[in-house]
């Protein structure tokens, strides 16, 4: 559409950014804008303004642009889950950031406002360098202006995340899933894990602490009956990839005391991507890591890759309790595996009928993690922090 039909007038209000226009919104036409996941948070009423010209977009930053050629995302995810389907010359409402993903994208914050793409369902705007050979060229958008309110200041996924919790004395018995790569299992370990501990009689909270913001991963343990379910959007970011580390860590302890405080007796935690991408094994080598974690499950494809992430997470000091993911939906590559493992083969369908759980009383004992659970014996409420 011409953007003539969003701008009703030039507003004489005070940008924030040098050479940049504030132009007043036409609510009517925003409104029909497709909101991706990603902006689920964001009270849109309170963007009357887009912000033109000379800009340098922030990560988080909301942009309404226009789809210009279809490509590899034929769909946008809504914030209620659905997939919408897209045609050149929507509009949607998106979030400018990174993408790290072997399997698809790899794409960075564009400086300015001119072409990029949309590299993930869920709303990321970013300028696509890199993709899987199996990918179609990335969705082609043109930005239109960033989402601005009353004041001209630009609209944030950051200004809509979770309130900060203050320092707790304990937390609930947590366990972490990490894998070999992306689409290694670890959502499926996951949900497998919550179906399992569910059977206890437990509320399981979860939440996925890195990655790119697309609702998948949230709609799939949601299925399974997790409450509450978080992941690091809610923490005002669309996506982790090129975040330092005490910004990493943060994430995972305000998204673990959000859990704690909305009631989760058990908190199953995922970890994006596999144990080499550079956020990942920054987050795994962290205290801050080893002390909200009771236990680690790895998620892994084959025999091989079980092996070498077990031992490579025993040189970072972390003691798998169990392979899970993909390799498990292979008999002979299990047994492959538990032939050179110290350490139990365990399918989703063991995890999710609970005839084998991680040990949280174990674990408050300071044992080895990893042993055997019951589901006739009792989990623990609360683990309190060394």
């Amino acid at each position: 559409m011409n953007l003539s039909n969003i701008v009703s007038e030039i507003h004489p209000i005070a940008s924030t950014r040098e050479k940049s226009t504030p132009v007043t919104l036409d609510r009517g036409h925003l409104g029909q804008a497709k909101a991706a996941y990603n902006t689920r948070r964001v009270d849109l009423t309170r963007a009357t303004h887009l912000l033109q010209g000379d800009i340098r977009p922030q990560a988080g930053d909301l942009v309404l642009a226009r789809i210009e050629g279809i490509g590899q995302h034929t769909r946008i995810e809504l914030a209620n889950g659905r997939r919408a389907l897209l045609y050149k010359g929507d509009e949607v409402i998106v979030c400018y950031g990174a993408r790290y993903a072997p399997d698809q994208f790899e794409s960075y914050l564009p400086d300015d406002l001119g072409p990029c793409h949309l590299v993930a369902a869920g709303g990321v705007a970013s300028r696509c360098e890199n993709r899987h050979k199996r990918m179609k060229p990335p969705t082609a958008i043109h930005p239109l202006g960033l989402l601005a309110d009353s004041q001209g200041q630009r609209i944030n996924m950051q200004g809509a995340a979770l309130p900060r919790i203050p320092a707790v004395t304990g937390h609930p018995f947590t366990v972490a899933v990490v894998g070999t790569s992306m689409n290694a299992g670890k959502t499926t370990t996951v949900a497998s894990l919550v179906r399992g501990f569910k059977a206890t009689g437990r509320r399981i909270g979860t939440a996925k602490v890195s990655g790119t913001g697309a609702g998948g991963d949230r709609w799939a343990v949601v299925d399974v009956g997790a409450d509450p379910v978080l992941d690091f959007t809610d923490a005002g970011v669309p996506s982790t990839f090129g975040l330092p580390l005490a910004q990493l860590e943060d994430i995972f302890i305000q998204l673990n005391r959000q859990l704690a405080a909305q009631g989760a007796e058990v908190v199953i935690l995922e970890v994006a991507d596999g144990l080499f991408q550079r956020e990942t094994a920054a987050l795994l080598a962290s205290r801050v890591f080893r002390e909200g974690v009771d236990c680690l499950l790895f998620a892994a494809t084959d025999a091989l890759g079980a092996k070498a992430g077990v031992d490579h997470l025993k040189q970072l000091g972390l003691e798998a309790a169990a392979v899970s993911g993909i390799i498990t939906a292979s008999p002979l590559a299990s047994r492959e595996a538990a032939q050179v493992l110290e350490i139990p083969v365990v399918s989703a369908a063991e995890l999710a009928n609970a005839s084998w759980l991680p040990n949280p009383e174990a674990a408050v004992a300071g044992d080895e993690l990893g042993r055997i659970l019951s589901v006739s014996q009792a989990l623990p409420a609360s683990r309190v922090s060394a």
